[in-house]
């Protein structure tokens, strides 16, 4: 089955969700993490879905391929600054844990888009 819009990707969708749980995490940082972790963060899960779709959107597969590489790096990023919230105790463990496993999900929903298009 041929795929016609980066938006039917369960990857992509995937991607925007986890945009959607750092904002909402992101609003009980406090006043002076706002731009600094914060701003950092929200940028880096926003890189997830929007290289999927730009890769997607590209002529050659190894062009999508990269993007794809772009989207993995910046889940691993994501997963850091994660960690680093929850080191300062900015977050609790059980958004540290709910939010990680959707960053390990995507990360292997990555791996095999990548695997499937090296075929």
């Amino acid at each position: 089955m041929k795929v016609a819009d980066y938006k039917e990707l369960e990857v992509w969708k995937r991607g925007i969700k986890i945009v959607d749980r750092v904002y909402e995490l992101m609003g009980n940082l406090p006043k002076d993490e706002k731009f600094g972790l914060a701003v950092h963060m929200q940028r880096t899960a926003i890189s997830i879905p929007s290289n999927i779709a730009e890769g997607f959107v590209r002529q050659y597969t190894k062009e999508y391929m990269q993007f794809l590489y772009i989207a993995l790096g910046s889940c691993a990023e994501l997963e850091t600054q994660l960690f680093i919230t929850l080191k300062r105790g900015y977050i609790n463990e059980s958004d540290f844990v709910e939010l990680e496993d959707e960053l390990r999900q995507e990360m292997k929903m990555l791996n095999g888009l990548i695997r499937s298009l090296n075929k």
